[in-house]
């Protein structure tokens, strides 16, 4: 997929802060409408933990509308800044925490489950976790390496046993990962574009 695709400079964000914020804007959308909402929010210069954490709701709902689920993703942001203020918007004081308990800790703010936790600290804070997604467990389960039904904790174990690369190449990985699963691996898949079909068990499901 590398030699496909080439490097995919994941993730997209000039600091920890703006990467953590398109890790929670991005659920359940396309990038490309992250991309809108982050910049209409950098044009209001509400790109720092403190001036969002004081902005008013109502005017981050409208920034962050090209986003989708809005009003559930302002409240997403104001729940994690709440928890960030305990740290003093510092990420060099979330250095110094352990990652299993930063994990914890990011997990139990509502609506921030394992994905979005692990691409915060993995990208943001450059922790060892590979991030699972959707596009993972349909990837590897059409090449044979999954059966499809593995939780998240599952998948994330045997990516963590097998995959022996440094941070970088986990990065590099899953970005690569959900390039081939949003434009060839489809839920309906274009297999003849494939640059994988040779490992594939479904050869030609695309018809």
């Amino acid at each position: 997929m590398y030699s496909h695709y080439g490097p995919q400079g994941w993730w997209p964000g000039d600091t920890p802060f703006e990467i953590t914020v398109g890790a929670i804007l991005t659920q359940n959308v396309a990038w490309v409408n992250v991309s809108k909402a982050i910049d209409n929010l950098k044009t209001e210069k509400l790109v720092t933990p403190k001036k969002l954490a004081d902005a008013d709701p109502d005017i981050i709902k409208v920034l962050i509308r090209p986003a989708g689920y809005y009003n559930q993703k302002a409240q997403t942001l104001k729940d994690f800044l709440t928890w960030f203020s305990r740290y003093r918007y510092s990420f060099s004081m979330l250095q110094k925490r352990g990652t299993d308990e930063l994990r914890r800790e990011l997990i139990m703010i509502k609506r921030i489950g394992p994905e979005t936790a692990d691409s915060i600290l993995l990208y943001a804070l450059e922790r060892k976790l590979f991030v699972v997604d959707a596009y993972t467990k349909r990837i590897f389960s059409r090449v044979g390496v999954l059966n499809g039904d593995e939780g998240y904790q599952q998948v994330q174990e045997f990516f963590h046993r097998d995959f022996t690369g440094e941070i970088r190449e986990y990065n590099e990985y899953h970005a690569l990962i959900v390039a081939h699963g949003k434009d060839v691996c489809k839920k309906n898949p274009l297999c003849d574009q494939c640059c994988i079909k040779n490992l594939c068990l479904q050869k030609g499901l695309s018809g």
